[in-house]
């Protein structure tokens, strides 16, 4: 995918302000040979994929992921047939006509239920994400038989990643590892950044001036989250690209942590 632009600016540290957009933006889908298995190398089956669909990796890219490579290889797979539902689990379901397991899955990957209501389960993950079912998804497993969690550490996930692709290509890639959730208010998903490596997250314009002179007091910009949901139109749910290299766009790197992106209950109007 890429976007039009009269001029190609050069990438690395993202600056902020609101005339250092990239004049173009390309997207770069990463097909993969097979599907990932447990215990799988993911890197090497990202670079083999790359290999055999002549995509390279250049100074300045960002690698984006969808989480459920990440939760494969990791092994945050669980055979539903394992799966003993609750009493809690069972009433829910069979209310709304789920399937208890998954449910089940979802209360054991939850901190806390935020909202239960009309078949809805919006729940707080042990991550502090704010999510329907806790991420538990069946989808583009193995169709039903399977499920997958979120990985347990998205950040270390995409930590490891960002080491050793400096380690074999010599390249400082940061990695976003992503998630498709609801939103309030709004119908349909997106995809959001729930693991982060190598890139500051936020891009702060607080105190800086917009092109007709006034300073901006309030504007945070969840750029991670932004090259998500650009990422989400290459890695679509029905599209099998599973990843995909996003060129054109600066940042500020850093260690980065998705921590940054998660409001504070006590600044949260609507919990």
């Amino acid at each position: 995918m890429r976007s039009s632009g009269n001029n190609e600016r050069s990438v690395g540290k993202r600056k902020g302000s609101l005339d250092q957009r990239p004049g173009e933006l390309r997207i770069i889908p990463v097909r993969l040979a097979d599907e990932v298995k447990p215990g799988d190398r993911l890197l090497d089956k990202l670079l083999r994929g790359m290999h055999l669909h002549r995509v390279t990796l250049e100074p300045g890219d960002i690698l984006v992921l969808k989480h459920k490579i990440v939760s494969k290889a990791e092994g945050r797979y669980v055979d539903l047939a394992t799966v003993k539902p609750s009493k809690d689990a069972t009433a829910w379901a069979r209310k709304y006509r789920l399937d208890p397991r998954v449910i089940e899955l979802a209360l054991r990957e939850s901190r806390s239920i935020i909202r239960r209501k009309n078949g809805v389960l919006i729940t707080e993950t042990e991550h502090g994400f704010i999510c329907a079912n806790s991420g538990v998804d069946v989808s583009n497993v193995d169709g039903g038989r399977h499920a997958v969690l979120l990985p347990a550490n998205p950040d270390r996930s995409a930590r490891k990643l960002h080491s050793q692709i400096k380690k074999r290509t010599g390249l400082r890639v940061p990695v976003l590892i992503t998630d498709s959730f609801g939103r309030p208010w709004r119908e349909g998903l997106v995809d959001f950044c729930i693991g982060i490596a190598g890139m500051k997250p936020l891009c702060d314009n607080r105190g800086r001036r917009d092109p007709h002179g006034y300073t901006l007091h309030a504007s945070i910009e969840a750029i991670a989250d932004e090259l998500a949901c650009a990422a989400a139109l290459v890695c679509g749910k029905l599209n099998r690209i599973p990843a995909c290299v996003i060129r054109g766009v600066g940042y500020e790197a850093a260690p980065g942590r998705v921590r940054d992106l998660l409001r504070p209950a006590k600044n949260d109007l609507f919990r």
